[in-house]
Parts: structure tokens; C-alpha cells; sequence
């Protein structure tokens, strides 16, 4: 117990320390920001707090430390309405699989679909000349291990792809984290995470759209040129965070009634920092509901705020048994709140199946 109130005191004075600093100046400068984007129903709903405790198939955008944590087999997607009016869709994919002997293995894919775009030149800025219609993906393995009873880890390695008609660029990346939890004033009521995202080479764009024609004054010859282009940073990132599980139940024999408070530091390399807390109700794990708040420096005010989001997310959650193997069933919501734009909704289903000890 003593161990855990050092760690919990030391991980608050880190997150506390370190809350304004960040690279807001490099905004903007990275290449795939997919990356950061959640496009999962359940950890949206709670966001970057939720990376200490999380587990299963959304771990692979959280925290890969908790992937190990499923009893058998998920399946899970969510579809979500990002910046909703912008006709921005985003679909996201994962399958994961306890491997027994305290290793599991994941598969996630995202494809964020920006809708179609009127093709315009300097001669026609009005468009008429048809669209095009960019698309982002990423795909991500896991391998998730129990190392102890308390200690969970793993590593992901996502490769990603941005493409229009005539420009494309890929890349790699590597994720790794790590989860330990250990017990305060009951069994294994603590939880601290630590996770880093995106770390790979920097990427550049390729192909016929950085080629123009021009006229050599010379001999007056039409001539194919191509531009140099310029290699652009991952958006790498860090979080450390911890989360504590309160009990509500007033008879002590039973634990119905949960209540998990968390917080999580991020340093974001090429945007502000983000100080994230979030709370989670949880009745017999068959009913959640959670509320988070993303802080960073000036988001409380319209003109000082650097991104469209508010900071306030919340979301819901229905799951139910089915079957006789252990098999369960959920449904889960979530909403951010955007200005401008209404919002950015997420929808999902996830599915349990089986146990490890069948």
C-alpha cells in the first residue's frame, strides 16, 4: 500500500511539473495525425485517462500494455462522425485474441474517409472539373504479455498510408506501453500506465502530383518538372497516467457499484501538452457511463484555443452476457464537444467470445 500512495504522489507531481510545456510552435509540422486521432466508441468517451486501465482491442490506440487483459477473443467496431457536418467518417476495425500461457495478440484498422472534394485549378478556382477523395489508413499489430500478476506490456507496429488521385505516402510506426496495478485499500483498486505512440522514420509524399509542365525559354520545349518535397516528423507522443477504482458498495461482501477516477499527462512533440482527467461508473460491468476533460494551455477560452475541441467527452456503455462460455455482448457511445462544428459522435459494437480456461 505504501508503494502505491509513493507512485500515485510521484506520477501527479510529473504530470503537474510538466503540464505547460510541449512544442506548440511545431503544430501543424507533422505528416500522418491519424495517428492521433481516436476513432474508438468507448476510450473517447473518456480520452487519454483511460490509457492507465484500459484493456482488449482499444488498448491498440490507448495503451498496447493492456491488450493481454481479455479473457478469449474481441471483436469490436465503431464508426464515428468526426467534427459532425464536416462529412468526415471514420471506421475502425480490431480483432484480438488471448493466446493463453499469458500472451495475446491484436490486428486494428482505421480508415478515416474525408468525402469528396471539388478538383479546382488557377484557371477554374470555381471547380467543374469533377472531385477526388482522399483517403487514411493505418494498420496496426500487437503482441500484448503478462509479465507478472501486476505488470502487463507490449508493442505495436502500425503502417500507415495517406493517398489522393496523385499523391500518396507511407510509413511505419512503433507503439509500446506498459500497465501495473497494485492494491491501496482493496484488491488491485490502483492503476498506473505509461505509453509512448508513433515512434518511426519521417515520411514524404510521392508521385505524379508533385510533377508540373513548364515552357524552357530557351528553346521553348514543353519540359516535366518535379518539385522537391519535404520530409515531415510522426507525431510522437508520451503518456503517464494512473487511475483508482472506488468500491461503493456499503455491505463489503459485494462490488456492484464502481466508481474509477483517473488523470493522464500527455507531451505531445508537435502540439500543446494535455492534462486529461476522467471518471467512470460501473454497475456489475454491465453499465458504464464516463466523463473526461482534456486541459492544455488557452483551451478554456475561444480566442487562445488551438484546436476545435472543447475539452469536455463523455460516453456509455451497455454490456450483457450471452451464451454459456462467458461470451458478452456490448454497445458503446461517446460525444466531444466541438467549436465550431456539432460535435464529434462515436458509435460501437463489441463482441466477447469465449474464456481461456474453456
Amino acid at each position: 500500500m505504501r508503494k502505491a500512495k509513493i507512485l500515485f504522489i510521484i506520477s501527479l507531481g510529473c504530470m503537474g511539473l510538466t503540464a505547460q510545456a510541449g512544442n506548440p510552435d511545431r503544430g501543424g509540422q507533422a505528416s500522418a495525425t491519424q495517428l492521433v486521432t481516436n476513432g474508438w466508441a468507448r476510450t473517447s468517451g473518456i480520452g487519454w485517462a483511460y490509457q492507465s486501465y484500459v484493456k482488449g482491442i482499444e488498448s491498440m490506440y490507448m495503451n498496447i500494455g493492456g491488450l493481454v487483459n481479455i479473457p478469449k477473443t474481441d471483436i469490436s467496431f465503431a464508426r464515428t462522425s468526426w467534427l459532425s457536418g464536416s462529412g468526415i467518417n471514420i471506421s475502425n476495425f480490431g480483432f484480438a485474441h488471448n493466446l493463453g500461457n499469458d500472451n495475446a495478440i491484436g490486428l486494428s484498422i482505421s480508415s478515416i474517409d474525408l468525402g469528396e472534394i471539388p478538383i479546382t485549378t488557377v484557371n477554374q478556382p470555381n471547380g467543374g472539373l469533377g472531385t477526388y477523395s482522399p483517403r487514411l489508413t493505418n494498420i496496426g499489430l500487437g503482441y500484448g504479455r503478462k509479465f507478472t500478476e501486476r505488470i502487463t506490456g507490449g508493442v505495436l507496429l502500425r503502417v500507415y498510408s495517406e493517398s489522393a488521385s496523385n499523391l500518396k505516402a507511407q510509413g511505419v510506426a512503433i507503439d509500446a506501453g506498459i500497465q501495473y496495478k497494485t492494491s491501496w485499500k482493496s484488491a488491485d483498486d490502483t492503476h498506473f500506465g505509461v505509453s509512448i505512440k508513433n515512434i518511426g522514420p519521417d515520411v514524404k509524399y510521392a508521385g505524379d502530383g508533385i510533377s508540373i509542365k513548364r515552357l524552357n525559354p530557351k528553346d521553348n520545349q514543353e519540359a516535366t518538372v518535379n518539385q522537391r518535397i519535404a520530409k515531415y516528423n510522426v507525431p510522437a507522443l508520451i503518456n503517464i497516467g494512473g487511475a483508482y477504482d472506488i468500491i461503493l458498495d456499503n455491505n463489503g461482501s459485494t462490488e456492484f457499484h464502481k466508481l474509477s477516477v483517473s488523470s493522464n499527462f500527455t507531451y505531445n512533440a508537435f502540439s500543446l501538452n494535455q492534462l486529461t482527467f476522467g471518471t467512470e461508473y460501473i454497475y456489475k460491468e454491465m453499465f458504464m457511463v464516463r466523463a473526461g476533460f482534456a486541459y492544455e494551455d488557452g483551451i478554456m477560452n475561444y480566442d487562445t484555443r488551438r484546436t476545435t475541441s472543447t475539452g469536455f467527452m463523455g460516453g456509455i456503455t451497455f454490456e450483457l452476457p450471452f451464451g454459456k462460455d462467458g461470451g458478452r455482448f456490448a454497445l458503446d457511445y461517446s460525444y466531444r464537444d466541438t467549436r465550431p462544428f456539432s460535435g464529434t459522435h462515436s458509435i460501437g459494437l463489441k463482441m466477447g467470445l469465449g474464456d481461456t480456461k474453456d
